[in-house]
């Protein structure tokens, strides 16, 4: 008979310099590791997190999908940002949970991997022609291939075709490094300037335009998908396989980018997956987050087989004196080569957390402020997307 493997304590730790993680540990005494992060959003995931630990400690933790449903459906409302991410740390954590158990990594538990390696991409920041090169040349010295950058630096909500080729010019200047670059938008401009800007990127063929309008707009979209060649990527701000229906059923998107913490976790995500698959659309999860998030991202990233590309945050420098490497017992397992990251092969998650680190962070933060995103403005001072 196999001995029991209950729930006995759900935590959450707050660590620079934005993350939210997730520790579960069971009656065997097998720790699993989750990331709840939504930024700028702690304090609410945190409350649903604790609803969480009420509900499902004593629990048994090898019924993953039991706990999923239950967590979703069993308190009527359901969805949005704040109860799935909480979701998502616990899921993740679970998978993690049950690999360790078995001794396997979880893309093994989920059928196993069909790749040996899975290709990232990098961010870069600037304003000017020089300060992108500058980003993609540093990128490239960290090993990637591939990076994305801000496409609407400097523009309006609705602006002038010259401001439209000035932004085209920083996306020229990337790709001449070497690098293939993706181009986000953040849904900062009007249709009709997306309209004006993603034409304008067609001459330098980016490897994907994001989140080109707002994700309240996907009749729009599907109209702009019919308008440009390039690739239109989105999803970070979709939190279920029922938030991507509409894009799906109107042809709206090509690159799904959902995001292992907001999404529901490794359930989830691998549900995406085989969902966006049949209407030919490419997966590249959202991940600008931490190791965690990272981890559980690549678990099905190996295993799916409309991976494109995965979004990695390795930065090149962090003010709040952490970064993706920091909470690793082996920061190794993350090395890039030739815009490459190696299959995890430990069992669940494939990492190892520093928990004494991360409780020694938690709590010298502990009565910080929790981090906030920038608020951006247009050269008029109206609020722009983040």
């Amino acid at each position: 008979m196999t001995t029991p493997n209950t729930i006995v304590k759900i935590e959450t730790f707050r660590v620079p310099p934005r993350w939210l993680f997730v520790r579960v540990e069971t009656s065997l005494g097998i720790v699993g590791w989750g990331e709840s992060t939504l930024e700028g959003h702690t304090e609410a995931v945190e409350g649903a997190c604790a609803d969480l630990a009420s509900r499902f400690v004593g629990w048994d933790a090898e019924r993953i999908q039991e706990i999923w449903q239950h967590a979703y459906r069993a308190r009527f409302y359901r969805g949005g940002p704040v109860l799935m991410s909480a979701l998502s740390g616990l899921d993740i954590a679970l998978w993690d949970i049950k690999g360790k158990r078995l001794g396997v990594p979880i893309h093994n538990l989920l059928g196993g991997a069909v790749r040996a390696r899975i290709k990232v991409y990098g961010w870069i920041g600037g304003d000017r022609p020089a300060d992108v090169v500058e980003g993609a040349r540093a990128r490239a010295a960290q090993g990637f291939a591939a990076v994305k950058m801000n496409g609407t630096e400097g523009l309006g909500w609705v602006d002038s075709p010259d401001r439209v080729a000035e932004c085209v010019e920083r996306v020229r200047a990337v790709k001449a490094v070497g690098l293939d670059v993706g181009v986000d938008f953040h849904g900062r401009v009007h249709k009709g300037v997306a309209k004006v800007l993603a034409r304008a990127l067609e001459a330098v063929g980016p490897l994907f335009i994001e989140e080109p309008l707002l994700p309240t707009q996907p009749e729009e979209i599907a109209d702009l998908a019919k308008m440009v060649a390039i690739p239109i990527a989105l999803g970070e701000r979709l939190y279920s396989r029922f938030d991507f229906r509409p894009y799906l059923e109107r042809r709206a998107l090509d690159i799904a980018q959902p995001d292992v913490s907001h999404c529901g976790g490794i359930s989830e995500l691998y549900r995406l997956a085989a969902y966006t698959e049949t209407y030919d659309v490419a997966l590249a999860p959202h991940a600008p987050l931490g190791p965690i998030s990272l981890a559980a991202c690549m678990q099905v990233d190996l295993v799916a087989q409309n991976f494109f590309i995965q979004e990695m945050s390795l930065q090149m420098h962090y003010n709040e004196g952490a970064d993706l490497l920091t909470y690793l017992v082996d920061p190794s397992v993350f090395a890039i080569k030739d815009g490459y990251v190696e299959a995890l092969t430990g069992p669940g998650l494939g990492i190892d957390i520093n928990e004494p680190l991360v409780r020694e962070m938690a709590a010298k933060h502990a009565e910080e402020k929790p981090w906030r995103n920038a608020v951006f403005t247009g050269p008029d001072g109206a609020l722009q997307e983040w």
